[in-house]
């Protein structure tokens, strides 16, 4: 699963699949959902990795041999989680069956980064982080003065 996730090949797969076969409505997902994903990761990795700077679980609490590949930054927030929400959360509005999906593997790629040893139970912050993210990409054209909105929209 986390190898599906990394550089969030997953999300990116799951916006191109809306994309060729939702119409507009699939159209405009991927691109809630990727931007939502990108603020996340923005916030998660740009910025609560550099506050956080928290060191992954010891090796002692994990029973298996993945424990060497976890990643050398910090362990909090994380961003795989917070991805995976952030894209699923600004999907639902839209397309609520296609979300339901996504939740799926989200989830259980916020459980995977705990049992894995790369996480704490705190990937929850990730989740807050994904959901943030979401509701900011969803609301950010209303919080715009109404005149760079229709710039921005084109004619």
């Amino acid at each position: 699963m986390e190898e599906t996730a990394e550089s969030s090949k997953l999300w990116i797969g799951a916006a191109g699949l809306m994309a060729a076969f939702g119409a507009g409505r699939g159209r405009r997902c991927a691109v809630s959902g990727l931007t939502a994903l990108a603020v996340a990761q923005l916030v998660s990795n740009g910025v609560g990795k550099q506050l956080g700077d928290r060191s992954r679980p010891p090796k002692e609490w994990i029973e298996h041999d993945e424990v060497d590949d976890r990643p050398d930054s910090s362990s909090f927030p994380s961003g795989h989680t917070a991805a995976g929400v952030a894209f699923t959360a600004a999907v639902a509005p839209t397309w609520p069956v296609a979300a339901a999906l996504c939740s799926v593997p989200a989830a259980l790629l916020a459980l995977e980064r705990v049992q894995s040893g790369a996480h704490y139970p705190d990937v929850a912050a990730g989740a807050v982080i994904g959901l943030g993210s979401a509701w900011l990409t969803r609301r950010a054209p209303r919080l715009l003065p109404p005149r760079l909105t229709a710039a921005l929209s084109g004619p």
